[in-house]
């Protein structure tokens, strides 16, 4: 009975007995040359530089929603500044009416 060796236990570890490996490195009756070497590979390298592009855009979608946030908001701002100075300004004129009203009075 003739045992085959196999790749990690090899018949003989004479080089010169061994059999012959075949040129190509890919093994007969693969996939269609083209699909697997050209196409998965740029689909791999385009899918790395989208999934590496992907925190960038994120976070420019980010800031280009808080932006959009603090530009709906400047308005009422605005007017909450302008309410308080308002308000402030009758304070002030009611107080100088009363400083005046005294002032007459006395």
């Amino acid at each position: 009975m003739k045992l085959a060796g196999t790749i990690d236990r090899p018949l003989t570890h004479d080089p010169k007995k061994q059999v012959p490996m075949t040129s190509t490195t890919e093994p007969v009756g693969s996939a269609i040359p083209d699909f697997t070497t050209t196409g998965a590979i740029d689909s791999r390298q385009n899918r790395t530089r989208e999934m590496q592009l992907i925190p960038e855009a994120l976070a420019r979608a980010h800031m280009h929603e808080r932006l959009r946030e603090a530009e709906a908001e400047r308005p009422a701002a605005r007017l909450a500044a302008a309410r308080r100075a308002r308000r402030r300004a009758e304070r002030a004129s009611m107080r100088a009416r009363r400083a005046l009203a005294i002032a007459v009075m006395h």
